[in-house]
C-alpha cells in the first residue's frame, strides 16, 4: 500500500481526477510509537529560531507539555503558556494568545483541537511558523490549514496555515482519555456523509468537487473500521491507524483549501449544539457530537436515496423563525448564510428538474462509497462511542430542533436541505430513528 502521507510531503501524490501531482506545505509529519528524547531534534530541523512559545493547557501540559518544554529548553529560550483547562477556541482567546506570543519566533502547540486551532490561527495572524506535538487522536485538524474559531457566538472555519511540523507519539495517543480517542474515531467516520453531501451539491448545482481528499482515505479507512473493538482496547496499531486517517483527512482539507470535504450536514448539526446548547448541558467533545450526527446524516441520506427523485417545496424557514431559534444576533448571521441557498420561486422547479436528471448517478455513487446508518452505528457501538443524542445528554426534542435548523448555519447545500424541504417528510422524525 502506498504511503500517501509520504507522497504528499514529497509532492508526489497524483490527483485521481486530473493526474496532477500534488503536495502540501507541511514540511514534516512524524508518527512513531515513541518520540521521547527526539523532541529537540525534531524542532531543531525546522529552523524556528531561538525564541519559542510553547502553548498547552493544564491537561496537555501534564500529558506532554512539561516533557516538550524541558527538551526544547536545550535549543531555545522557552516562553511557557499554559491555558486553563476547558479553554474555548474563540476570537477573544485567540487575540489574547497573539499578544502573549508577540515576542516569540515561532509557536509550539502541545495539545489537540482547541490548542492546535488557537496556535494555528494566532501564528498565521502573526505570520510566524508553528509546529504541534499532538496529545490525542481526537480530531482531524492537525494537518489542515483552517481553524475552527467561534466569532460573536457563530462557529466559523477561518483561514489559517498549516503546521510546519506535526509530531505524533503513538504512546501518548494510546494513553489519552478514552473519550478523546473515541472523539477522533467519531470525527473520522463522517467521511461517507460528508462526501455524499458534497457530491450531491456538485451534481445538482455544479459546486466544485474533488475526489482527492477521499482517495487519500479509502485504504487506511478500510483498515481502521474493519475492527472497531481494537480502538476500544487501545490497541497501538489501531490507534496509529486512527492517527494516520486523521492526518490524511486534514491533508484533504488542505488540498481543497477549506473544510468542505470533511464538514457537511453532520457538522452543521454539531455546530448547532455548540451555538445553541440546551440550558444546563455539560457539553461534549466535537468528535462525540459528530459520531451521533453522522448516524443521523447517514440515516437521512439512505432514506432519501432509496426512494424516487425527491420533489422539493419552497422553503418555509423564514428569518423570523431562525431568529426565534438562535436569537436576533446569531439569527441574523445564520440568515445571511442560509438565504444564499434557500429554495424559493423558480429555483425550486429548476432544482427538482436537476435532481430528477442526476438521481441515478447519486444512487450509484452512494451504493459505491456511502455507508448506511446501521453500518455507522454498529461501528461506533463496537468502539464504545456515542450514537444517540441521549448518549450526549440531549433530549430527543432538542435534537429534533438541532437537526431541523442546523442547515441554516452554513451556505452548503446538503441532504439536510433536501430532507427539510421534501414534500411529505418530516426530518425531525428521521433524526431520532
Amino acid at each position: 500500500m502506498t504511503d500517501k502521507i509520504k507522497s504528499l510531503l514529497e509532492g508526489r501524490y497524483t490527483d485521481p481526477q486530473t493526474g496532477e501531482t500534488l503536495g502540501v506545505a507541511n514540511r514534516t509529519v512524524v508518527i512513531e510509537r515513541d518520540l521521547r528524547g527526539s523532541e529537540a531534534d525534531l524542532i531543531r530541523g525546522l529552523g524556528f529560531g531561538r525564541s519559542l512559545a510553547v502553548v498547552s493547557d493544564e491537561n496537555t501540559y501534564a500529558a506532554l507539555g512539561r516533557r516538550v518544554e524541558q527538551a526544547l529548553s536545550s535549543i531555545a529560550s522557552i516562553s511557557s503558556i499554559v491555558l486553563p483547562a476547558g479553554t474555548h477556541p474563540d476570537k477573544n482567546t485567540a487575540i489574547s494568545l497573539i499578544a502573549a506570543t508577540d515576542k516569540a519566533d515561532a509557536l509550539i502547540a502541545v495539545g489537540s483541537g482547541t490548542i492546535n486551532d488557537l496556535c494555528k490561527y494566532a501564528s498565521a495572524s502573526q505570520k510566524k511558523p508553528y509546529a504541534v506535538f499532538a496529545t490525542a487522536p481526537s480530531m482531524n485538524g492537525y494537518t489542515s490549514i483552517n481553524a475552527a474559531i467561534t466569532v460573536d457566538g457563530l462557529k466559523k472555519t477561518l483561514a489559517a496555515h498549516g503546521a510546519t511540523g506535526v509530531f505524533v507519539d503513538v504512546g501518548v495517543f494510546v494513553a489519552a482519555p478514552m473519550r478523546l480517542i473515541l472523539s477522533g474515531y467519531g470525527d473520522s467516520i463522517c467521511r461517507s456523509t460528508a462526501q455524499a453531501d458534497w457530491y450531491m451539491a456538485h451534481k445538482v448545482y455544479g459546486t466544485p468537487y474533488r475526489e482527492a481528499p477521499y482517495d487519500l482515505l479509502y485504504d487506511e479507512e478500510d483498515i481502521l473500521f474493519s475492527d472497531p473493538q481494537a480502538i476500544a482496547k487501545r490497541d497501538p496499531t489501531a490507534i496509529e491507524c486512527l492517527a494516520r486517517v486523521l492526518t490524511l483527512s486534514g491533508f484533504g482539507m488542505t488540498i481543497c483549501g477549506g473544510s468542505t470535504p470533511a464538514s457537511q450536514g453532520e457538522h452543521m448539526i454539531s455546530h448547532f449544539m455548540d451555538m445553541v446548547p440546551p440550558l444546563g448541558w455539560a457539553g461534549a467533545y466535537h468528535g462525540e457530537q459528530v459520531a451521533v450526527t453522522t448516524v443521523t446524516s447517514a440515516t437521512v441520506q439512505e432514506f432519501i436515496l432509496n426512494s424516487a427523485p425527491p420533489v422539493l417545496t419552497e422553503s418555509k424557514t423564514t428569518q423570523a423563525t431562525i431568529n426565534s431559534v438562535f436569537g436576533d444576533d446569531l439569527g441574523k448571521l445564520c440568515w445571511e448564510e442560509y438565504r444564499q441557498k434557500r429554495l424559493y420561486g423558480e429555483i425550486v422547479e429548476r432544482t427538482n428538474e436537476r435532481l430528477k436528471i442526476v438521481w441515478p448517478e447519486l444512487q450509484r455513487h452512494h451504493a459505491h462509497r456511502g455507508w448506511s446508518g446501521k453500518r455507522v452505528r454498529d461501528a461506533l457501538i463496537q468502539a464504545g462511542a456515542p450514537t444517540k443524542p441521549q448518549d450526549l445528554g440531549l433530549s430527543p426534542d432538542y435534537y429534533r430542533t438541532a437537526v431541523t435548523y442546523a442547515r441554516t448555519i452554513r451556505n452548503r447545500f446538503s441532504f439536510l436541505d433536501i430532507a427539510c424541504d421534501l414534500e411529505g417528510v418530516e426530518i425531525a422524525d428521521l433524526a431520532v430513528t
